[in-house]
């Protein structure tokens, strides 16, 4: 794809996100709105997966650390083709297989149950190892919040990663500066991330990313490189999209309303056009 399709893919992802919280009247749409460019250059460009055969014994895995923005994951791979993207009216609804955090039990395309901040990493980098010892080319991808680093559990597992070499672990942390309580400086400061990475061996790239050029440029690097893990730091916009949730912590873990749904779907009509 060129960057103007990754562009009108990844807002389309982004009214699937916002039309699934609408409907759920809950959910996190802020996270999953700043990893939309990030989660539709992963499902159309980089994975090497099939929405035929969401299991095949070769495909590349990925791992939404962040659980809760689910609501992005769902939209990127209905839009892939995985399940109907009418079926993201469903999220969270009772009966649904569209549930608040990503269950790999139900969802067709999720790799790993996640939801419990830290633990996710942890899978992937279980992952990456049992590819390494099994002598398998799958790559193992996974994504952070900057709010979830502040978890000690991230660090065991990248201490792990970087000890053990796995290059083909790719850690992308979605900066968007913002969690549920605020700015991350002010709860818990993780800054500056790519220090900390740098210190448990792992290759790190910053990037812009809603910058596709950039995006690219990163995971073309990741792959390029051997011997340690990856870590892609992307800066990102939380509720990029949407006029009103763009850097509002409010908007981490809150559904619109009508009015504002209508503001939101009209913001990305206008972008996508």
């Amino acid at each position: 794809m060129d960057n103007l399709q990754l562009k009108k893919t990844a807002n389309e992802v982004r009214k699937g996100i916002v039309t699934a919280v609408y409907n759920a009247k809950s959910g996190h749409p802020g996270g999953s709105l700043s990893a939309a460019d990030i989660y539709t250059y992963l499902y159309f460009e980089e994975l090497n997966v099939d929405p035929k055969e969401p299991r095949k014994a070769d495909r590349d895995r990925f791992v939404l650390s962040k659980g809760h923005t689910a609501p992005g994951y769902y939209s990127t791979l209905a839009n892939r083709g995985f399940f109907p993207v009418e079926d993201l009216k469903t999220l969270r609804h009772t009966g649904s297989y569209l549930q608040g955090h990503p269950n790999m039990n139900d969802v067709p395309g999720v790799d790993m149950s996640s939801g419990s901040l830290g633990q996710g990493i942890s899978a992937a980098v279980g992952m990456a190892l049992s590819a390494k010892l099994s002598g398998d080319d799958y790559r193992v991808y996974t994504l952070l919040g900057d709010g979830e680093i502040q978890e000690g559990q991230v660090w065991e597992a990248a201490m792990f990663a970087g000890h053990r070499k796995l290059d083909n672990l790719v850690v992308i942390v979605d900066n968007n500066g913002l969690q549920i309580d605020g700015k991350i400086e002010d709860v818990c400061s993780p800054y500056p991330i790519d220090k900390k990475f740098e210190a448990f061996n792992f290759h790190v790239i910053n990037i812009d990313g809603h910058d596709f050029d950039q995006i690219r440029a990163a995971f073309k690097e990741a792959k390029e490189t051997k011997g340690m893990p990856t870590a892609i730091i992307a800066k990102t916009v939380k509720g990029r999209g949407v006029s009103f949730m763009e850097n509002n912590a409010g908007w981490h873990g809150k559904a619109p309303n009508d009015d504002e749904f209508n503001t939101a779907m009209a913001d990305l009509e206008k972008a996508g056009e």
